[in-house]
């Protein structure tokens, strides 16, 4: 997938669904914890040096798995590439619930997912498709397709250095 940068750089601008300063290591052999501004944008994970406003880089959340690893910890794996995993750090078991959870609601996937559940729940009680006065009813990437609506994955994939 490709991406642009400067448009990379102003969603990174965008108000965040959530964000704050948690213990980040990378994926490489032998990385240390660092400090960083972590912001969560609509399925992008951007993260900082705290005393900078540009992104150093950004986690694309598709076709990935977010893990609680431990009380106050969690991770961000990818699918392709299991073992490449983001480790974060977190005050506090309540903070990282949170971001597991805001994480696994992120991707793109599950957003579609819910989209669908809400939409057959109304259809079921109104007997309307709510999606029919926007003219998308019948657009094949909003029908169901068997899959129950799950948080237990986001569904990702990963962009790392936006330089």
């Amino acid at each position: 997938m490709r991406y642009n940068e400067k448009e990379l750089r102003a969603l990174s601008r965008q108000p965040a669904e959530m964000a704050a300063e948690l213990g980040m290591r990378g994926p490489k052999k032998g990385s240390v914890v660092k400090r960083r501004l972590v912001k969560l944008v609509v399925n992008f994970l951007f993260y900082f040096r705290t005393d900078e406003a540009e992104p150093l880089g950004a986690l694309l959340l598709e076709r990935c798995r977010v893990s609680q690893e431990e009380p106050s910890a969690f991770s961000i794996s990818f699918l392709e590439d299991p073992e490449r995993k983001y480790h974060f750090e977190c005050c506090g078991q309540e903070q990282c619930q949170a971001w597991v959870e805001a994480l696994r609601r992120a991707s793109y996937e599950y957003m579609r997912k819910s989209l669908i559940f809400y939409r057959n729940e109304i259809q079921k009680m109104t007997g309307k498709d709510p999606l029919e006065q926007f003219g998308i009813s019948e657009e094949a990437r909003f029908q169901l397709t068997g899959t129950p609506v799950d948080g237990w994955s986001c569904i990702g994939s990963r962009l790392d250095a936006l330089d």
